[in-house]
């Protein structure tokens, strides 16, 4: 692939991220934002000498939907992965992939995925399991329960019940209701072992009072999803990368008073 079919930077790039050497990403501390703002924290701790540099914008403004983002990530989402080490840079949109790029390529021991393919296939299962059923319910139930307007009691219903749902499915895998054991993490052998899976469904579901529309008499259900929630968020890398490190100061800070006015 030539650079001239490749091109990621314009004029318009912001010089941070034009002049970004090694891997870059571009995030905000949103739960999406936090996925891959872990993994990187985890890599750092298993691979001493890990490094990358962070662009951190506001969503608010929608720097996200500029050209020059539009060229990381044509899908205008946060966060995008960059990859300068590839000629030419590489760029990763979507979660799941960006995970799965560092698995590949910046994990070479496996710390955070499997050697066994059915493990592996295990990882990927809950990996796209939430991303797809899970992280879309929630999403929609911040917005109609918090964020839009017009409250919707259809919407937030249908949501939060959904919501629910897709909980309820976490619950049957780590409490392991069909197979009588119990496991720590979703994928892996016995109790499982701490993975992408995990990271990539942790910051989604640890906000589960973000919407303001599930109590927590709602979660009794679910106490071995809550035991999961509580047993990452003690982690010395989830802590960092949900942290102050990734929260933009002062003016730059978003205003989730106005998100009802963000594009889609």
């Amino acid at each position: 692939m030539s650079s001239s079919s490749n091109s990621l930077y314009g004029p318009d790039t912001p010089k941070d991220v034009s002049t970004a050497k090694g891997m870059h990403l571009i995030t905000q501390s949103t739960p999406n934002g936090q996925k891959v703002q872990i993994m990187l924290e985890e890599l750092a701790l298993a691979y001493p000498g890990t490094e990358w540099t962070t662009t951190l914008i506001n969503i608010m403004t929608n720097e996200q939907k500029k050209d020059w983002f539009l060229r990381l990530d044509p899908n205008g989402r946060i966060p995008v992965l960059v990859d300068n080490t590839q000629d030419p840079p590489f760029a990763v949109m979507e979660t799941s992939a960006e995970l799965l790029y560092l698995l590949k390529f910046a994990d070479k021991r496996d710390v955070f995925g499997f050697t066994d393919e059915l493990e592996r296939n295990e990882a990927l299962q809950w990996l796209f399991f939430w991303h797809g059923s899970g992280a879309p319910y929630m999403g929609q139930l911040n917005h109609f329960g918090k964020f839009a307007q017009e409250k919707l009691p259809y919407a937030i219903t249908r949501f939060k019940n959904e919501t629910l749902r897709v909980f309820g499915v976490l619950e049957i895998r780590l409490s392991g209701k069909y197979t009588s054991s119990p496991r720590d993490y979703l994928a892996g052998a016995g109790k499982g072992k701490y993975s992408v899976a995990d990271i990539g469904t942790w910051p989604w579901v640890k906000a589960w009072e973000f919407s303001g529309q599930i109590a927590r008499e709602d979660m009794a259900p679910f106490p071995h999803l809550m035991g999961w929630i509580e047993r990452i968020a003690e982690r010395p890398a989830v802590k960092t990368g949900t942290g102050e490190k990734y929260q933009m100061k002062g003016e730059e800070a978003p205003d989730l008073t106005r998100m009802h006015e963000l594009n889609p």
